[in-house]
C-alpha cells in the first residue's frame, strides 16, 4: 500500500511538474514576445518657443543630435541655433554665409543621416553646410560642440550662371559627390553636381561642376527629391504629381513620366525614407501613400505606388522619417501627429498633439525624442517608445513589397551589411522549411518504421527480434550532429553525383524484394522449411545490397544514355533547380534519426497485441497477414498513431541535421531538389548574432513560440485522434 501511495503521488506530482514546466516555457517566450506589440506612446515633456526663431522669422528646418542633448532650428534667415532640449537654452549660434546683395528664397536638406542643407537665393546662387559634432568628456561628462563645416567651401555656389531666381531647391549629399536640383523663376529645371576632388600631393581642393537642364512639364514644382545614388529624381507640382526622372547620366537625362498621387489637390509634402528608395508622399486632401521605382521587362526604372496609410482628415503639413528604419512621422493642418511604417504597413501611431498646423517636425536618430513646431515657432519636446514598429501580422505572415522587388513576397533576410538595409521577417518562409524538411523525413522514415515494427513483432523469430530491436533503438543514441555532418559532407555530393542511383534504388529496391518474395514462394516445399520461421528477412540482405551496389555502378552509364553525362545539369536545363543540399538530403539524413524513434514505440505496440486475439483469428482459419491486417493493425492503431505522430514532433524540432545538411536557404517551395531553412535551425543560427532586446532578437523568439505552439497544436489534435481510436478499438 506504501508503494502504490509512493507511485500515485510520486508520478502525479511528476506529470502536474511537467505541465508547470511547459507553462513556465510558454510564460518566458511570450514575455520575450510581448514587447513587440506593446502600443506606441508619445509624451509631452516641454514646450518653449523655438529657440533662434525671431518674430517674423519663419522655421525651415530641425534637427536633433544622437545623444538626444542638443536641437537646431535653422531660421529663413540663414540663422543655425543650437539649443539644449532640456529648457531650450542656446548653446550656440552660426551665420550662414550668403552673397551680397541677394535675398534667400527657397531651402534644402539631404537625407537625415548626411546631415547636410542648402539654401537657394534669388541671384541663382546657393550655400550649402554640413552640421558635425565633436563630442568631448571635461571632468568625465560628455560635452556636445556643434560644428558647420563647407565641405564645397565656404564662398556661394553658382546654380544659374544667368543669375535667374531660385524658386524651389533640392538637395543630395553622400560620400559620392553632392546633387543639387532647382526650378528656377521663369520655370526652368536643372540638376547640378558637384565633386570634391584634393591633391594628395598639395592638399588643394578643386571643385568640379557639371549641370543638366530637364524637360519642364506642366504644373509647378513643389519640391524635389535625389536618392543618395543620383539615379532617380523626383519632382512634385500643385497638379497632384509626382514627376521622375533618370539621372544616371548627367549628359543625357531621361524623363521617365509622372504618377497621380491625387486627383482631388496636391502634392503637399514628399520625404525619403532611409535609404532614399521609397518616397512618402502627403496631399492636400490628407492622403499618405508609398511609391517606389520598379524594374520593368526592359530593365527600366518606374515609379510605382506600393501602399496608402491611414487617411488624415486635413492637408499634410510635414513628413519626417526616422533614421535608420522604414518609419516615418507625419503631421497635419489640424495638429495631428502619425507614426507609420512601411514595410509593416502599419499605422502605429495617430493622436492630436496641437491646436493648430504641425509646421516642423525633427526625429532623434535613436527614434525616442520628437520635436514639433506648431505656425507661431512653439516647440514641444515629447519623448517616444516606438521599440519594433516594423513587426506586425501583415510582415510576419502576410506577403509584402519589399524596396527593390518587383512584387510582394514572402521573404526572411534579417540583417545586412549596411544601416540602409531593409529587414525582411517573414515567418512563412520558415514555417514552410520546418514543414517541408518533417514531410519528407516522415515520407522517407514512415513506411519503413511502421512495416519494420509489424514484421519484427509479429513475423520475426524471437531470437532475431531480439538481436534487430536493440540493434535499431541504439540507432537512437546517435548525435544529430554527427548524422547532420556525414549528410552535409558526404551524402550530398554523394546524391548530387549518382542522382541516376538514387532513383533507381528507390524504384528498383521494392520490386527486387517483391520479386525475390515471388520466387520464394515457388521454390519447393522441403526447401524453404529447411530456413527455420522468421528468419526470412536474412535472406532479403543479399538481395538488398546486389541491388544497392548495382544501381550506383550502373549511375554513370545511365547519365550518358539518357541525360547527356549529368542529370543534375539535365534537371537544370528542364526547369528543375537542383541545390546540394537539398529537401532529398534531409529527408534520408533526418529519416535514418526517425526512425528508431517510429519503430521503438509501433513495435512495442504490435508486439503488445494480446496473443488471444491473433490465436483466435488463426484458428478461424484466417492467414497470418490476415490476422495482421484485421487484428494487430486496429487493436496496434493506437500505439502506431503515437508513434507516427512522436516522430513527427522530433522532425519539427530537430535542429543540427537541417542545420548542417539544408544549404538553409529561406525558400518557399516543396522541391525535393531544393533546400530550406527551418524554424529551429534559424534560431540557433541567428540568435547569437541578435542584439538583446532588438526586433530581430524578439521575433526569434517568436519563432520559438511558434514552433512551440505549432507542435503542441499537432499533438493536441494527435491526443484527440488517438482518444477517438483508443474508445474505437479499446474493447478488443
Amino acid at each position: 500500500m506504501f508503494k502504490d501511495r509512493l507511485s500515485k503521488y510520486g508520478i502525479g506530482a511528476a506529470g502536474i511538474g511537467v505541465v508547470i514546466a511547459l507553462g513556465m516555457i510558454f510564460v518566458y517566450l511570450f514575455s520575450e514576445v510581448f514587447p513587440l506589440f506593446a502600443s506606441t506612446k508619445v509624451e509631452t515633456q516641454q514646450t518653449y518657443q523655438a529657440p533662434g526663431i525671431e518674430v517674423g522669422e519663419s522655421l525651415e528646418h530641425l534637427i536633433i543630435d544622437r545623444y538626444d542633448e542638443l536641437g537646431a532650428s535653422f531660421s529663413d534667415t540663414g540663422r543655425i541655433t543650437f539649443f539644449d532640449l532640456d529648457g531650450g537654452t542656446v548653446r550656440e549660434s552660426f551665420n550662414m554665409p550668403q552673397p551680397e546683395e541677394a535675398e534667400q528664397t527657397t531651402f534644402a536638406k539631404g537625407f537625415a543621416t548626411s546631415r547636410s542643407f542648402a539654401y537657394g537665393y534669388d541671384n541663382g546662387q546657393i550655400t550649402l553646410g554640413v552640421i558635425d559634432y565633436n563630442i568631448s568628456y571635461p571632468d568625465n561628462q560628455r560635452y556636445i560642440e556643434p560644428v558647420l563645416d563647407f565641405p564645397l567651401g565656404d564662398e556661394p555656389l553658382t546654380i544659374d550662371e544667368e543669375g535667374r531666381a531660385i524658386s524651389v531647391l533640392g538637395l543630395q549629399s553622400s560620400s559620392r559627390g553632392t546633387y543639387v536640383a532647382a526650378a528656377l523663376d521663369d520655370g526652368a529645371l536643372q540638376v547640378t553636381s558637384f565633386e570634391r576632388n584634393e591633391n594628395i600631393m598639395t592638399g588643394a581642393v578643386a571643385i568640379e561642376q557639371t549641370t543638366a537642364e530637364l524637360p519642364s512639364f506642366e504644373g509647378t514644382p513643389r519640391q524635389f527629391l535625389i536618392d543618395n545614388r543620383f539615379r532617380h529624381l523626383y519632382v512634385s507640382d500643385d497638379l497632384g504629381y509626382i514627376h521622375h526622372y533618370d539621372i544616371g547620366n548627367l549628359n543625357n537625362p531621361e524623363y521617365r513620366g509622372a504618377v497621380r498621387v491625387t486627383g482631388n489637390g496636391y502634392v503637399s509634402e514628399m520625404a525619403f525614407l532611409n535609404g532614399t528608395v521609397s518616397i512618402i508622399a502627403g496631399t492636400s486632401d490628407g492622403q499618405v501613400r508609398q511609391y517606389f521605382p520598379v524594374r520593368d521587362s526592359q530593365n527600366q526604372h518606374d515609379l510605382t505606388h506600393i501602399r496608402d496609410f491611414a487617411r488624415y482628415d486635413s492637408a499634410i503639413t510635414h513628413i519626417e522619417a526616422e533614421y535608420a528604419r522604414r518609419g516615418f512621422l507625419v503631421g497635419d493642418e489640424a495638429g495631428n501627429l502619425g507614426i507609420h511604417h512601411a514595410t509593416a504597413s502599419a499605422d502605429v501611431y495617430e493622436s492630436h498633439k496641437m491646436d493648430g498646423p504641425i509646421a516642423r517636425i525633427a526625429i532623434s536618430p535613436v527614434n525616442t525624442t520628437a520635436l514639433l513646431v506648431d505656425e507661431n515657432n512653439r516647440l514641444e519636446v515629447a519623448s517616444v517608445s516606438n521599440r519594433h514598429p516594423g513587426i506586425s501580422f501583415s510582415s510576419l505572415w502576410r506577403k509584402v513589397w519589399y524596396e527593390g522587388s518587383s512584387e510582394p513576397r514572402y521573404v526572411w533576410q534579417s540583417t545586412a551589411g549596411g544601416d540602409e538595409f531593409e529587414p525582411k521577417m517573414s515567418l512563412m518562409p520558415l514555417t514552410v522549411g520546418t514543414l517541408k524538411a518533417a514531410f519528407y523525413a516522415m515520407l522517407f522514415a514512415t513506411p519503413l518504421a511502421l512495416m519494420g515494427a509489424i514484421y519484427t513483432a509479429y513475423f520475426m523469430s524471437p531470437k532475431l527480434r531480439g538481436k534487430v530491436k536493440p540493434t535499431i533503438e541504439i540507432m537512437e543514441a546517435l548525435p544529430t550532429v554527427i548524422l547532420g555532418f556525414l549528410a552535409g559532407l558526404w551524402l550530398a555530393p554523394f546524391i548530387e553525383n549518382r542522382l541516376p542511383a538514387i532513383f533507381g534504388i528507390l524504384l528498383l529496391m521494392p520490386i527486387a524484394m517483391l520479386l525475390f518474395a515471388y520466387l520464394w514462394s515457388r521454390l519447393p516445399a522441403n526447401f524453404r522449411n529447411r530456413i527455420p520461421d522468421g528468419w526470412e528477412a536474412v535472406l532479403l540482405m543479399p538481395v538488398i545490397i546486389l541491388v544497392g551496389w548495382a544501381c550506383v555502378s550502373a549511375s554513370p552509364y545511365v547519365e550518358i544514355l539518357f541525360f547527356d553525362g549529368s542529370m543534375r545539369q539535365w534537371l537544370t536545363d528542364n526547369g528543375f533547380s537542383y541545390d546540394q543540399r537539398n529537401a532529398l538530403v534531409v529527408g534520408i539524413a533526418m529519416g535514418f534519426a526517425v526512425i528508431p524513434t517510429i519503430f521503438s514505440i509501433a513495435e512495442d505496440a504490435v508486439f503488445n497485441v494480446p496473443k488471444h486475439l491473433t490465436q483466435g483469428s488463426l484458428a478461424l482459419g484466417a492467414t497470418r497477414w490476415q490476422s495482421v491486417v484485421g487484428v494487430v493493425l486496429p487493436t496496434a492503431s493506437i500505439g502506431m498513431f503515437s508513434a507516427v505522430m512522436m516522430g513527427f514532433g522530433r522532425a519539427v524540432g530537430e535542429t543540427m541535421i537541417v542545420l548542417m545538411a539544408t544549404g538553409n536557404s529561406p525558400i518557399m517551395n516543396f522541391n525535393i531538389f531544393e533546400g530550406m531553412r527551418t524554424l529551429s535551425a534559424n534560431i540557433a543560427v541567428e540568435l547569437t548574432e541578435a542584439a538583446v532586446g532588438s526586433s530581430h532578437f524578439r521575433v526569434l523568439f517568436l519563432a520559438a513560440l511558434t514552433l512551440l505552439a505549432m507542435t503542441f497544436v499537432l499533438n493536441t489534435l494527435a491526443e484527440i485522434v488517438r482518444q477517438r481510436l483508443r474508445k474505437r478499438y479499446g474493447n478488443l
